[in-house]
């Protein structure tokens, strides 16, 4: 039977906990033996602390190391707490999409994946998503969490999802050898199977790339079929710099809801674009406390002056999983965070050049 847990841990996706408190209650959950998993169990025995009497509150999560290249070799049942009983409800297996070497995977249980999406819908509505219509997405399935949360995005703030699917990893491939030509070819692919789907069926709601959003837009039925029947574009994947997306909403899409995320596998999710008057500026806000960031000098990793440009940091602590420190291969201008929100937030992301050693490919996704 799962294991009684502190009630903070569980609480509706809309409360603010106390972030301390919060972080307390989770260090609790995961270095307990009865509810623990057994890899940090294991890791924490070459900790120079005790996270349960040391770790008092958010800041203090400074003091772990950063372990997420762990998660490309450990096997995935050591990475699920104790505490959710011998047959844990778990949604998925995903995997990062492998840029920087092998891809590193974490393990979803339904009830994260349930709060996730309730925050999700709530953000989509803030920004003037329609519910009940249908959903059209270009994104990877397969081992990618994204393929997920739009399935679910689709099934509850909407009414049908229809798919085309995304191989990322191959994309990147095709480019890393030379072979634009075919990695240009394959997009253009998905594009025409996104054309079949728009022109016979009502689609209210599109999400997409900015990499296949820019390659949609260079054909002119398919924009007018997008501004006839779309109502709401979410975009995220890759960046979207700010003078495109000045163009996309003031030019070719100007009726259109434009709402942009930005995510990792390594958070089991997404941070969701600011509503409200931010410029052309994207800021996108976390999931807080469960999911926080910190834009940081990457030499130093002490954060940056707000309004200067570092790399981001990435923490996941919930229920469902614990994975702190995670140093992104993102630069991000650095934003004051909303009002009881932990951490920053984030503005006008773009990959950095190369990362642990490896030339940065963005691809479609």
């Amino acid at each position: 039977m799962p294991t009684a847990v502190n009630p903070l841990l569980e609480l509706p996706f809309d409360s603010r906990p106390d972030p301390d408190e919060f972080v307390q209650a989770a260090m609790e959950w995961h270095f307990s033996p009865e509810t623990g998993s057994p890899y940090w169990l294991q890791r924490a025995k070459a900790l120079d602390f005790d996270p349960r009497r040391d770790i008092k509150s958010h800041a203090d999560l400074h003091l772990f190391p950063n372990v997420v290249n762990e998660m490309r070799k450990v096997p995935v049942h050591e990475l699920i707490p104790k505490g959710y009983g011998p047959r844990p409800d778990i949604v998925g297996i995903y995997e990062s999409g492998g840029t920087t070497g092998a891809p590193k995977r974490v393990v979803c249980p339904r009830d994260w994946l349930d709060r996730l999406v309730e925050w999700s819908n709530a953000n989509l509505d803030e920004h003037g998503f329609p519910r009940g219509v249908d959903w059209l997405g270009l994104t990877p399935s397969g081992p990618h969490i994204v393929g997920e949360i739009f399935r679910r995005s689709a099934a509850t703030h909407g009414r049908y999802g229809f798919q085309v699917d995304l191989d990322p990893r191959w994309v990147k491939k095709l480019i890393a050898e030379g072979r634009r030509d075919q990695a240009d070819a394959y997009a253009e692919h998905v594009i025409d199977q996104a054309a079949f789907v728009l022109r016979t069926q009502d689609i209210g709601v599109l999400t997409i790339t900015p990499a296949l959003l820019e390659r949609l837009v260079r054909r002119d039925d398919l924009v007018k079929l997008v501004n006839d029947k779309v109502r709401a574009i979410r975009w995220g994947g890759t960046q979207l710099d700010p003078d495109t997306l000045h163009l996309y909403r003031t030019e070719i899409f100007p009726d259109t809801v434009l709402y942009g995320h930005y995510g990792s596998t390594m958070i089991l999710g997404i941070a969701g674009q600011r509503a409200g008057d931010t410029g052309d500026a994207c800021v996108f806000d976390t999931f807080s406390p469960y999911v926080t960031f910190s834009v940081v000098d990457p030499a130093t990793r002490r954060p940056v002056a707000y309004g200067e440009r570092g790399q981001v940091v990435m923490n996941h602590v919930s229920k469902a999983l614990f994975l702190p420190n995670n140093l992104e291969r993102d630069l991000a201008t650095r934003v004051e965070a909303l009002p009881g929100r932990v951490g920053d937030a984030a503005a006008d992301i773009a990959p950095v050049a190369t990362f642990e050693n490896e030339t940065v490919i963005e691809g479609v996704y």
